[in-house]
């Protein structure tokens, strides 16, 4: 089975403080081929994000890391943008002339809030439905490569008010899934749901992932999401057989922004 592991939080993002070097020694004792570093990264002043990502120093590190690990572990670089639908300008010029392996597009902010923030005395069905039409726009304007945890507002919502109905948003997933095929983007099943004793399942849900195969998407990916070198890794087997079970039978790494497949039994 390929373990592969393309979504990683260092201290070059403003909410964690692992260390690349362990990232990849923890990813090396789990039997993790490839990995990616996805660190946080948005233009928009109003965002605790912003700010903090300085590039010289991730390309450094990143550099340093595949010296030290040549042969014993792939290495790729990348980044999660941050609502990059919005200030697209600004994301063009920021991120113009720097070389990614892999770009992950997320949304965390609904009209500059916080998605927990921004739950606060609505609905519901607002609250999913407004945060699957960001994901939409997200899907439709952005140069991204492919989208991150998609229902990621569970997270902070299925506690309180209880996790969506798949079938009560399958039509603007499905618009979502539509676009996102149409415009080569792939997505990801994030594994940090599976670790958290409030989701308890993945980002997104198996229904999607089965939803966007019967669609004819083909690009998927797998990451653990990690913030600290204890989750290196954590449920990506558990994410190939979610891969498996709804048809794939391939995932996909990333070089120069280009789509690799490999097979999830060798």
């Amino acid at each position: 089975m390929c373990l592969i592991d393309y979504h990683h939080h260092t201290s070059n993002s403003f909410d964690s403080k692992a260390e690349m070097e362990d990232i990849c020694e923890r990813a090396i004792d789990k039997g993790i081929e490839e990995i990616c570093f996805t660190d946080h990264f948005s233009v928009n002043p109003k965002l605790p994000t912003y700010g903090f990502m300085d590039f010289n120093r991730y390309f450094r590190e990143i550099e340093a890391c595949c010296k030290k690990y040549n042969g014993r572990l792939t290495i790729r670089t990348g980044i999660e943008l941050c609502e990059p639908h919005l200030m697209m300008n600004k994301y063009e010029e920021a991120l113009g002339g720097k070389q990614f392996d892999f770009i992950l597009g997320s949304v965390h902010n609904i009209d500059e809030e916080k998605l927990r923030l921004f739950m606060v005395n609505k609905d519901p069905y607002e609250i999913y439905s407004r945060y699957f039409e960001e994901v939409y726009e997200l899907v439709s304007k952005s140069d991204i490569d492919v989208i991150a945890h998609l229902d990621l507002m569970k997270r902070y919502a299925k506690t309180p008010i209880g996790n969506y109905r798949f079938s009560d948003f399958q039509p603007i997933i499905k618009r979502i899934l539509l676009k996102a095929i149409e415009r080569g983007i792939g997505i990801e099943i994030n594994t940090s749901g599976l670790a958290n004793p409030k989701v308890e399942e993945t980002f997104p849900t198996i229904e999607v992932v089965k939803l966007y195969k019967e669609l004819g998407g083909e690009i998927i990916t797998i990451g653990s999401d990690s913030h600290r070198g204890e989750t290196v890794g954590s449920h990506v087997k558990d994410a190939l057989q979610i891969a498996k079970e709804a048809d794939f039978k391939y995932v996909n790494t990333f070089e120069n922004r280009r789509a690799k497949m490999m097979k999830i039994e060798n």
